[in-house]
């Protein structure tokens, strides 16, 4: 129970902390990855594919027969081995053709597993519309399902896949860098980052030439020497370090019971009390006998039903005000609770008034 805490003095040292490189903090707008999406088949499965009930399905393999010269009727289609697929992908910025993406295939109809299956020719479009890659290849799956007549066993998703390099980029994606100014955007806003972003900015170019927009962008006027070569502008840029501000933050998973806590946390003095309540209901089977003069009676099992309640008896914590890492700690296991009762005791501690940081419950 107490590991979840151990972890997080590791993980959240102050010793740590030091300066963090713009590389981390920023991005360029206009270079970002772009989604991609398309619809294929896979084929080669062993009769874990899409059934006759999917009729997009079959209406599919009817069309690439066709386009391959091969006439039938969707209806008359029973192929077991194919299943329809939506095929994900993401657009690096700067890409060229004839670089190579990792793809993401998901099955769309009710097929049970696509291990072993081979994604077909399939266009990648963007949001206007344009093919910007073309996929196929292998599906590598991360799972099984394996189904006997009266038994079945399931790992994993074996309904989604990847495929490694599996679609080669037709058109080149190339945003223009060159302009009388940059935007910076910050991964995560805040106002104390944009205005040290810029006085970073500004001590390493000289003069004023970075200006905070708001707490998501920082603009940075091109020096003349360097409107020729944007790209080495932006690689000095990205090798500044400024001491990068975060907020006060827990971050709680309520199914697994870990707690991580940030660097900033405080928490000021309180009382805390905390108990469990433990139910017990259990049933019991008793036996009706018939009378000595019944004819048609029978003998039945009646069963009973005893409830029990009993509360944990334990009284107020107090909990002593905490400003770092290491003093939280000890306070929250003087609490005496469960890494997942500690969920609802920060909770309270929150809307007490005591807690100053963010809570975050996945």
């Amino acid at each position: 129970m107490r590991a979840a805490l151990l972890i997080i003095t590791l993980l959240s040292s102050a010793a740590f902390a030091g300066p963090t490189r713009l590389k981390e903090l920023i991005e360029v707008q206009g270079a970002r990855d772009n989604a991609l999406i398309g619809y294929g088949l896979v084929v080669g499965l062993t009769n874990t594919g899409d059934t006759e009930q999917v009729l997009f399905t079959m209406q599919s393999v009817a069309g690439l027969l066709g386009r391959l010269g091969v006439r039938i009727d969707p209806r008359d289609v029973r192929a077991r081995n194919v299943a329809a697929v939506m095929v994900t992908a993401k657009l690096p910025t700067f890409s060229r053709t004839g670089s190579t993406l990792d793809v993401t295939v998901s099955a769309m109809g009710n097929a049970r597993s696509l291990a072993g299956g081979t994604l077909l020719l399939t266009p990648l479009t963007g949001a206007d519309g344009n093919v910007y890659a073309v996929g196929q290849g292998p599906v590598q799956v991360g799972g099984f399902d394996a189904t006997a007549a009266l038994a079945s066993i399931r790992k994993n998703t074996p309904t989604s896949g990847t495929i490694p390099q599996g679609a080669t980029v037709e058109r080149a994606v190339q945003p223009s860098l060159a302009g009388p100014s940059l935007v910076l955007r910050l991964r995560r806003p805040d106002f104390t980052n944009a205005a040290r972003i810029a006085d970073g900015i500004d001590a390493a170019l000289g003069g004023k030439s970075a200006k905070a927009l708001d707490s998501a962008a920082v603009e940075v006027t091109v020096p003349e020497a360097d409107k020729a070569n944007p790209i080495g502008l932006i690689a000095r840029l990205e090798a500044v370090e400024i001491d990068a501000d975060v907020r006060a933050k827990i971050v709680i998973s309520e199914r697994t019971g870990t707690i991580v806590v940030g660097e900033r946390v405080r928490l000021r003095p309180a009382a805390v009390a905390h108990g469990g309540l433990k139910v017990t209901i259990g049933t019991q089977l008793g036996v009706s006998q018939p009378g000595a003069l019944a004819t048609s009676a029978q003998t039945v099992v009646v069963p009973s039903q005893q409830a029990d309640a009993q509360e944990g008896q334990r009284s107020a914590v107090k909990v002593p005000e905490a400003t770092s890492v290491d003093d939280l700690v000890k306070a929250l296991n003087a609490i005496g609770a469960a890494p997942r009762d500690l969920v609802a005791v920060l909770q309270a501690l929150k809307l007490a008034g005591a807690l100053e940081a963010d809570l975050e419950v996945l």
